[in-house]
């Protein structure tokens, strides 16, 4: 949990310092008053982009220096920071109790997950969103998905720039795939883990007010071995599609609604909203378990759109689960909650 959080130039807010307890943080205020600019703000806690994914120039404040800070003290007294210089407003700086860091050693300190309206189609959006919505799950997990993720990515990049070349150098290729077979084997190995014990989770709990849902992973499958041999027999074939077509990048996550038997893209949105929102649940739950230190969880405007029924069950299953962020411009939607950090932005 985080004991402290301070902002300075990030999107509306020039300087924000808050000191959430260590239960529900409920953040209100009328639209446009940088609710959701807070939880961007700690979902950059976390390896990669955020929970809008948004550019790091974008983030700065609009009419100050330039840059951007974000600071924040855990419950155990570890620091973390992150931001950019207005110098370079798309390098990330990332400082752990002071010290230079990677962001992949954000994950080594706490584990943040979140819920955003933009992501009420994820059954019916591309592979693509869904696969980085695992990818987050799976780092909650195991932090070092971080750097598999990202040399695989890289490796890839390189790859198919270097096979658009008319004679691409050999060893070159055959050192790239090396990279590429070497991290993404272990990535999709993480990837499957976490589904099969996430799943496992879900399918042992009991018929309640959210509808169950059952996991897979369709698409590619393989070790690191598969791989390689399955880029080395595909160059061609790449060079003329002009991206890799085989690997873990290209897997997708199913999603099913077991109650009523039916892909979970074919649900209602209500259902759809329900069924993600106790999948993140289960996750965050699994992963207290496992890690041994409950998740983040950023919910952006969630407790609108459910029912009142469905609201007081989603209070009741987050208060064992730690430090929930939550916002909404209602007051009342929080009624039910006895003991939370309130704060009127």
């Amino acid at each position: 949990m985080l004991s402290r959080l301070v902002l300075t130039d990030f999107r509306n807010h020039d300087a924000l310092a808050l000191t959430p307890g260590a239960g529900f943080v409920v953040l209100t205020g009328a639209n446009g008053a940088g609710k959701t600019n807070v939880l961007e703000a700690v979902s950059l806690l976390a390896p990669g982009r955020g929970l809008r994914r948004a550019a790091l120039s974008q983030v700065a404040r609009g009419d100050g220096p330039g840059g951007f800070g974000v600071a924040a003290t855990l419950a155990d007294g570890v620091e973390l920071a992150t931001g950019t210089l207005a110098s370079a407003p798309e390098r990330r700086i990332v400082r752990v109790n002071g010290a230079a860091a990677n962001a992949a050693a954000l994950a080594e300190r706490v584990a943040v997950l979140w819920l955003t309206p933009a992501m009420d189609r994820l059954f019916t959006d591309t592979a693509g969103e869904r696969r980085r919505f695992l990818d987050r799950l799976t780092l909650a997990l195991e932090p070092a998905h971080a750097r598999h993720t990202a040399r695989y990515d890289a490796a890839m990049r390189d790859r198919n720039r270097l096979l658009a070349d008319p004679a691409p150098d050999a060893d070159w290729l055959a050192a790239l795939e090396a990279q590429m077979a070497q991290h993404g084997g272990a990535l999709d190995a993480a990837r499957h883990r976490t589904v099969a014990a996430l799943d496992a989770a879900l399918a042992a709990q009991p018929a309640g007010a959210l509808p169950r849902a059952r996991l897979a992973l369709e698409g590619w499958r393989g070790d690191a071995g598969a791989l390689a041999d399955a880029l080395r027999a595909g160059r061609a074939r790449d060079a003329a599609a002009g991206r890799t077509l085989a690997g873990p990048h290209r897997v997708d996550l199913a999603v099913t609604h077991v109650d009523k038997a039916r892909p979970a893209a074919t649900a209602s949105t209500g259902e759809q909203k329900a069924l993600l929102l106790g999948l993140v649940l289960a996750h965050a739950e699994l992963v207290a378990g496992r890690v041994g230190r409950a998740p983040l969880l950023l919910l952006d405007e969630v407790a609108a759109h459910l029912d009142p029924a469905r609201r007081a069950a989603l209070f009741r299953r987050l208060e064992p689960l730690g430090q929930t962020w939550m916002t909404g411009t209602e007051p009342a939607l929080f009624s039910a909650i006895g003991t939370a950090t309130t704060i009127a932005l």
